[in-house]
């Protein structure tokens, strides 16, 4: 007797050993609860017994806690498939099957059904809010973003004065595709900067898109741009312009003194103004091509066709009563 339980023993812990191989891949705490687990062991080995405690120990150890992370978007696939797999263990507890097998069996199927699901994408550097690489992770049952700031670096941008300047107020990552805004921001004084306390904001400009013209000596300084989705920050560039050289030589004295006159406007008013383009840049440019202006485009080809149709009945009444 003492020979069979010690074979027992042995036979149990290089079972454990064996368990504790199998690749720790799939979420099993996080994707099931733990009342479960102990009706699938109770299923196998009964209500009671030391059984039950080994059969809770080896579904555990079959899983187990890893550093697995997936794609947060696909936490409902693998729920569904950690579901499925309860019912099929389940089935098998039914049947008189046995856990030591059943187990093992069950986390090789999760391990490939993970291996199938989407991978997340990759953080992009160097900054930003990236809610498309968002990951699960199961040693924790979190999930976490990108560990990147949300304050982009400045780029500097040099224009001669009385060009136009024009600062583009796109990153390098997927924006979510619904309510997405753009607010700007000045610090003038020639400024290079990324402290906030410094930055006034700029009411009347609005897009991804701004421009400066033209260019003046006073707005050198740093503008700033904030993307956000719903109030949230979801990244912050900045642009620090700088404004040298003479003016153009076809400036004229009247165009310097109407820029006197405009200084007597609103310090907002001359910093920055919204895109707005013409036909030939909404043409080049597809990402121009807002809902107003696809409106916009499509109220003049109307407008276009019906004065054609008229120009052509009218020639076509005048060439009848010729006849």
């Amino acid at each position: 007797m003492a020979l069979l339980a010690l074979a027992s023993a042995i036979l149990s812990a290089l079972l454990v050993l064996a368990v504790f191989r199998v690749p720790a891949w799939a979420c099993l705490l996080c994707f099931t609860t733990y009342s479960e687990r102990l009706r699938i062991c109770q299923m196998f080995v009964g209500m009671r017994g030391p059984k039950l405690e080994e059969c809770e120990e080896a579904f555990t150890a079959a899983f187990g806690l890893s550093d697995t992370e997936i794609n947060y978007d696909e936490r409902s696939h693998l729920h569904d498939a950690f579901t499925q797999m309860t019912h099929a263990l389940q089935e098998l507890a039914a049947a008189q099957g046995s856990f030591e097998v059943a187990f093992p069996d069950a986390a090789e199927k999760m391990k490939k059904v993970i291996t199938q699901l989407k991978e997340a994408q990759a953080c992009i550097p160097p900054c930003g809010l990236q809610e498309f690489a968002r990951r699960f992770l199961c040693s924790g049952c979190y999930s976490r973003v990108c560990d990147l700031p949300l304050d982009c670096p400045v780029q500097d941008v040099t224009v001669i004065r009385g060009d136009q300047a024009m600062f583009s107020c796109i990153v390098n990552f997927q924006l979510p595709k619904e309510e997405i805004t753009y607010s700007w921001k000045f610090a003038g004084g020639g400024l290079r900067t990324q402290d906030l306390s410094y930055f006034r904001d700029m009411p009347r400009a609005e897009g991804y898109l701004a421009r400066i013209r033209p260019a003046q000596l006073t707005h050198r300084g740093t503008f700033s741009c904030v993307i956000k989705q719903d109030q949230r920050p979801l990244a912050r560039l900045y642009f620090f312009l700088n404004v040298t050289g003479p003016p153009p030589r076809a400036e004229t004295e009247l165009q310097a003194s109407f820029r006197e006159v405009l200084r007597w406007a609103p310090r907002d008013a001359e910093l920055i103004q919204p895109w707005r383009p013409s036909l030939g840049e909404l043409l080049v440019r597809p990402e121009a091509l807002t809902p107003s202006n696809l409106f916009l485009l499509a109220a003049l080809g109307a407008l276009a066709s019906a004065s054609a149709t008229v120009l052509a009945w009218i020639f076509f009444r005048w060439y009848c009563s010729g006849d």
